[in-house]
């Protein structure tokens, strides 16, 4: 039992990676708080950990308003106590931010039956930005405050957009970038204050969020994912539970105490391949 005594706060715990982050520290003692705007996904992962022994309590609530975190942090001190580890999980691209083309289409410019660079609309990149950035942010001020000096750590989620801009999701692209900065930044803030800040930069996992980037409507995968995989070595799209490796070394103060300020790719070597 790895984190037995321990509190994780997890947001985005609705999603497909951060619901298995959850229920993987779940199984090794620790008691989870789930936050997630989707109030029926959030719940139904509550009660799978629940029906195998664990403990957990969902709490419904948008990662951008820090008034409603501030009323969940005091219901959750009620209910399980400090938070020990924050997962920041909450974010996402959206298909209003995303454009048609790869690459710049002369007469692009002036079209408006589909999404180019030139129509994307203000509110929706903002939307994208700040869901990711701001998402992150916010619970950190609102939770951080329990970590401090007493071995906490903050887990973000980053992404390979970090390292290198994928086509057609410039906001999501430019918010993961500022994640993986932000991470640096607050690992040296808390440094002093007992707090360890990392991020894990996944690879190319299925989730509900771009499936339909990676497949058509009968399930066959699209042009893209024929990239995504030629460009990967291993060949293959990403499992949850490969990632589970890097969370448990991350929030394991015995094992990584000395670790901070790093993102980590858990990625089947796509940041390494050049394409030749």
């Amino acid at each position: 039992m790895r984190f037995e005594n321990k509190v994780a706060v997890v947001t985005g715990a609705g999603g497909v990676l951060c619901s298995a982050f959850a229920e993987n520290l779940a199984k090794q003692g620790c008691a989870v708080a789930l936050l997630d705007i989707n109030e029926d996904a959030v719940k139904e992962v509550a009660e799978n950990i629940k029906k195998q022994g664990g403990v957990a309590e969902y709490y419904p609530c948008s990662v951008l308003d820090k008034a409603s975190l501030e009323r969940i942090h005091s219901q959750i001190l009620k209910d399980l106590g400090r938070c020990d580890i924050l997962i920041n999980g909450a974010g996402g691209n959206n298909p209003r931010c995303t454009t048609a083309h790869e690459y710049y289409e002369v007469g692009d410019e002036e079209r408006q039956d589909i999404k180019t660079f030139f129509n994307l609309e203000k509110n929706d990149f903002d939307f994208v930005f700040g869901l990711n950035l701001m998402g992150t942010l916010l619970p950190t001020q609102v939770f951080s405050v329990d970590l401090l000096n007493r071995n906490g750590c903050i887990i973000n989620i980053s992404s390979m957009n970090a390292f290198t801009p994928l086509t057609k999701i410039p906001a999501y692209s430019s918010a993961k970038a500022a994640v993986s900065n932000f991470t640096q930044w607050l690992s040296v803030h808390f440094a002093g204050a007992g707090i360890r800040v990392n991020a894990i930069a996944p690879g190319f996992f299925v989730t509900k969020q771009n499936q339909a980037l990676l497949f058509n409507e009968d399930g066959t995968p699209t042009p893209r994912t024929d990239k995504i995989l030629r460009a990967t070595p291993m060949g293959r799209f990403g499992k949850p539970e490969e990632l589970f490796g890097t969370l448990d070394f991350l929030c394991d103060n015995g094992a990584s105490g000395f670790v901070t300020g790093v993102v980590v790719p858990v990625d089947g070597g796509f940041s390494a391949y050049s394409g030749v």
